[in-house]
């Protein structure tokens, strides 16, 4: 049964990771993956009914997830669907490459820790395109993109979704996590931007700016109110868990309910011609499903391999083998540029439990860093990455050759930044 349970993940696993090879969505392969590991496992068990309650323990746990990402994707796109974001775009005006290259590198940090890092990156990748003609020099701009979607994913509970796990699942708290690892990402980030700096020269030519006058029926107020209201709500989900002790996603579906009162008021004088691209309705039927799906095939998949054993035999095989948490927890983060990182978060979260490793310890950070932050190395290795990819047309190629030795030294140097903190601060 094991050795069946660990073909067909596998199997799904190279699925995925070639989906643009074999043109199958990842989300079909992850949600077929999941089913029949939890059928072999069902199947061949002696206990068809304790392996039916133990899904059901799983999906509880899993839903909680599942719901946060849906209110926070239809939160941002309540905000784009409102030209929100414009507020950010029409302020910049630099065109000296260094100085921009910094401007949008710390916008993307910043924003990323606030929503997340795929949404951040679509919006820095929309926003480069009004600012850079060059479709050269705008995918060295692309890759600084992923790097900072990345690190300032990893030091926020709701900037990544893997954080937002170890969050959820309670191996780290809101607090200490923003404390311990907002200046290892930092150092990941800086480091690339300096190379970057050295070798970039010169101004940036903007592109032709189309008069867009007339387009939008939103007053400027409109905008500001959906976006800061948006915004305001996303950075106190972490506070209404810290308050109430209730989960994540009970933060962030009040917050969807309190801005779609906000804007069913403002628009409330309007057609329904006008306001049905305005509406929460509307941003539910564009946010991107098929990511909630992939997520939700993915961890059955890792909760099966649970169940099954399997992972408990791989903790203890790669803890006798490495013999040092150091060591495997920036395993973890390389091979998170391989495969996708929430698998992999997911399975460390069966493999190591909160009676060995408790909430807050020095691990679950280290972990939440190297694979928040390790999926940069390879452009296939993050949500962001696949997302710059897919939107600049990016070659796996050009990033490996041009950017992911950048992105291995911001990582390692973040990883020794952490460490050092720790040894001489005990922080």
């Amino acid at each position: 049964m094991t050795g069946l349970i660990i073909a067909i993940f596998i199997a799904g696993y190279i699925a995925i990771a070639t989906e643009h090879v074999i043109k199958i969505n990842k989300a079909a392969s992850a949600l077929l993956t999941g089913v029949l590991c939890w059928t072999v496992y069902v199947l061949l068990s002696p206990d068809m009914q304790h392996v039916g309650e133990e899904l059901n323990h799983h999906l509880g746990e899993l839903s909680g997830i599942l719901f946060f990402l849906l209110g926070a994707m239809t939160i941002v796109e309540l905000i784009d669907a409102h030209e929100g974001f414009d507020i950010i775009t029409v302020r910049i005006k630099q065109t000296d490459k260094r100085k921009l290259l910094w401007i949008v590198a710390f916008i993307t940090f910043f924003l990323s820790a606030v929503l997340d890092n795929l949404t951040t990156t679509i919006v820095m990748i929309s926003m480069l395109r009004k600012l850079i003609r060059d479709d050269k020099e705008r995918l060295f701009f692309a890759g600084i993109v992923v790097i900072a979607a990345n690190a300032g994913g990893a030091f926020s509970p709701i900037g990544d979704v893997t954080t937002t796990m170890l969050w959820i699942g309670g191996q780290i708290t809101s607090a200490n996590i923003i404390m311990k690892l907002f200046f290892p990402s930092l150092i990941c980030l800086v480091i690339p931007l300096l190379f970057l700096t050295i070798k970039f020269r010169g101004k940036i030519e903007r592109p032709n700016v189309e008069d867009s006058s007339g387009k939008s029926s939103l007053s400027s107020k409109q905008q500001s109110i959906v976006f800061f209201s948006g915004v305001f709500i996303l950075i106190l989900v972490p506070v209404f868990k810290m308050v109430t002790h209730l989960p994540p996603f009970m933060g962030i579906l009040g917050g969807l309910g309190l801005l779609w009162v906000i804007t069913e008021l403002i628009h409330g004088d309007k057609d329904e011609e006008d306001k049905h691209n305005l509406s929460v309705v509307h941003a539910l039927r564009k946010i991107d499903t098929p990511s909630i799906l992939f997520f939700l095939g993915i961890l059955v998949s890792i909760a099966a391999l649970q169940s099954a054993g399997i992972l408990t035999d791989t903790a203890k095989w790669l803890t006798s083998t490495l013999r040092d948490d150091n060591i495997i927890v920036l395993s973890f983060g390389l091979l998170s540029s391989i495969v996708d990182n929430v698998p992999l978060v997911a399975a460390a979260q069966g493999m190591y439990d909160l009676s060995i490793y408790p909430t807050d310890h020095y691990f679950w950070e280290f972990l939440a860093y190297c694979t928040g932050t390790g999926g940069s190395v390879l452009i296939i290795g993050s949500a962001a990455g696949v997302a710059a990819m897919g939107m600049e047309k990016i070659s796996f190629f050009w990033y490996l050759k041009k950017i992911s030795l950048l992105a291995l030294m911001g990582y390692f140097a973040g990883a020794f930044t952490y460490f050092l903190q720790h040894r001489l601060f005990g922080i």
